[in-house]
């Protein structure tokens, strides 16, 4: 490692607001999720390993924004890089974007990647 950097990827399950009806529509939709970010770790570790990069993989659920910038700063982060999905503009002024949010109260540099 040039910088001697470590690599951290973490996956946020969203707290979704619609009510499902069934128990086991909850159970079906965690275990989905599970088995998802599970194959997304795996891949993860895969193409880092083939660049002889370790990577360590947290997931957590709660809200996007809150969550990250909690995760950003109990790990004492130096970097945020995060993607760009792009929505309409009437869609950011009313609700604001998530990489937004996350340059504006990161307590470290932020990275957004288009």
């Amino acid at each position: 490692m040039l910088c001697h950097a470590e690599l951290e990827t973490i996956s946020i399950v969203e707290v979704h607001s619609h009510f499902a009806a069934t128990v086991g529509e909850v159970s079906e939709e965690k275990e989905e999720e599970t088995k998802t970010y599970a194959q997304l770790k795996e891949e993860i570790g895969r193409m880092a390993a083939a660049r002889g990069i370790s990577v360590r993989s947290a997931t957590k659920i709660g809200h996007e924004v809150e969550t990250l910038i909690n995760h950003v700063r109990d790990g004492g982060f130096d970097l945020l890089v995060v993607g760009f999905m792009g929505h309409s503009r009437a869609f950011g002024r009313i609700w604001g974007g998530t990489s937004q949010n996350l340059a504006r109260t990161a307590p470290c540099s932020v990275l957004i990647v288009k």
